[in-house]
């Protein structure tokens, strides 16, 4: 695979887990808790894809093969760095919306 294709699945894979990152926010913002962690799998399995990618390209690297450095390559590697970070927050935000929830579901319990 040449290293332009190997940027574009980084690319694929990175911003298919934001979008399901940010699809399980949005769920949990609507309280379908399940439903985001759901999504929350979805986005862990696409960065996990990326990951995959990243470590070839280490693999390489660290194996004396040696990688071609281009402005694709780097874009990617920002992709996929984003999308971590996203995943991370996402996860937050969720617990977060739920821990709220469950205090309103309380209060109304009173």
């Amino acid at each position: 695979m040449t290293i332009e294709q190997i940027s574009f699945q980084l690319i694929l894979h990175a911003g298919n887990s934001k979008s399901f990152s940010m699809e399980a926010v949005k769920l949990a913002y609507e309280n379908h808790f399940n439903e985001a962690a759901l999504k929350i799998e979805d986005a862990n399995k696409e960065l996990t894809i990326a990951h995959k990618s990243q470590y070839d390209l280490l693999s390489d690297y660290s194996s004396g093969r040696g990688v071609d450095l281009d402005i694709l390559l780097v874009h990617a590697q920002d992709h996929v760095t984003s999308a971590a970070l996203m995943l991370d927050l996402a996860k937050e935000i969720i617990n977060l919306n739920k821990k709220i929830y469950l205090t309103e579901q309380k209060g109304e319990e009173k």
